[in-house]
């Protein structure tokens, strides 16, 4: 049993993420009088934090700025009830009920039920100047920026589906697209090198094999100008720099988008009774009806990327998280059915 002595409060419901996915949940769930309680974490705002104007998310005609975005959808949160605070979740205890959520300064709190919409980080390579230049011609979604870098030549950086997608869906935008890759070989499916090798004969995307990215210059306020390559004939040249067939040289370039995958912020939830796949992004139900975005432990929910690898969008986000607020708030309805069913002095029966 949970010892109430180091509980800091009970809610019954806590939100894991303040990206679109936790803060949509948040603003349903407040609006259902469920008392949601949200934590930043340590990336407050997700990916969209990142991206210097938002222009495909219905309602802003003139755009605006992925960190006012955030800004806004979390004062709609805090209108309707919901409280925001900083905490990193680092563990999520399902062995009872309500379920134990620990945090990274040791703090404790529990609840009903949980909502997961602690999202995935995009993974990045650790250059110079990277740090610097993200969102500012740097960014890790092409859907999402692609359109304002139009005439620009545009550098993709990976050699896997995403990376033939992004390089694809970007030629509607670029001047010329081109894609470095530290292999020879690319890890993509064979339909998507067949569409790039299309754009290839057409003049749209040049391939540079064995070629990896080492540095990128610019600034805030010019944006990308050139990135420094360095390129050698047995791949992974970053691994042979003082090899004599390594190659360096300088690339002007508009933009540069980063496709070499995302980690699903998922570590809390490793020893709980939820599945994982095999890249650590969290399953759910889904399908039609209501219930898409359980998990196989009753009353914790999955909303956004920490769910889904493939859509990415802050709009798919912001509708998963509003079906996981509503799919909480029938569990919640169900539990106060339960306990008002009881008979008084019978205890609860225990969970699984």
């Amino acid at each position: 049993m949970t010892d109430a002595s180091d509980i800091v409060e009970h809610r019954p419901l806590i939100i894991a993420g303040t990206g679109s996915a936790g803060l949509t949940a948040a603003i349903y769930a407040a609006r259902s009088n469920n008392e949601p309680l949200v934590f930043e974490g340590d990336e407050p705002g997700g990916q969209l934090t990142l991206t210097s104007e938002v222009e495909n998310f219905p309602g802003f005609p003139e755009g605006i700025n992925g960190a006012e975005f955030i800004n806004d959808a979390k004062e709609q949160a805090k209108r309707f009830g919901a409280d925001v605070k900083n905490g990193i979740v680092e563990r999520v205890d399902d062995s009872q009920r309500p379920f134990r959520v620990e945090l990274s300064n040791g703090d404790v709190y529990t609840a009903d039920a949980v909502i997961a919409a602690s999202g995935a980080s995009a993974r990045t390579l650790g250059v110079p100047g990277e740090d610097d230049l993200m969102g500012f011609g740097l960014s890790t979604c092409a859907t999402c920026d692609g359109a304002f870098f139009r005439g620009e030549d545009m550098l993709v950086v990976g050699g896997g589906d995403a990376a033939m997608e992004e390089a694809s869906f970007l030629t509607k935008f670029a001047d010329t697209v081109y894609i470095a890759h530290r292999r020879e070989e690319f890890r993509a499916e064979d339909y998507w090198i067949d569409r790039v090798m299309d754009h290839v004969d057409d003049g749209n995307i040049e391939i540079m094999r064995n070629t990896e990215v080492t540095e990128l210059h610019g600034s805030a306020e010019a944006g990308v100008e050139s990135v420094t390559l360095v390129r050698n004939p047995e791949g992974h040249p970053t691994d042979r720099l003082d090899g004599p067939d390594t190659e360096e040289w300088e690339f002007d370039v508009g933009a540069v988008f980063y496709a070499i995958g995302h980690t699903p912020n998922t570590d809390y939830l490793t020893d709980t009774g939820v599945e994982l796949d095999d890249d650590g992004y969290l399953e759910t139900v889904g399908g039609t009806g209501g219930g898409q975005t359980e998990t196989g432990v009753p009353g914790l929910f999955g909303a956004g990327d920490v769910v889904d690898y493939h859509y990415q969008q802050a709009v798919t986000a912001a509708g998963m998280g509003c079906k996981a607020a509503i799919d909480a708030d029938d569990y919640l309805e169900d539990l106060k059915r339960e306990a008002a069913a009881q008979p008084e002095g019978e205890p609860a029966a225990a969970d699984d």
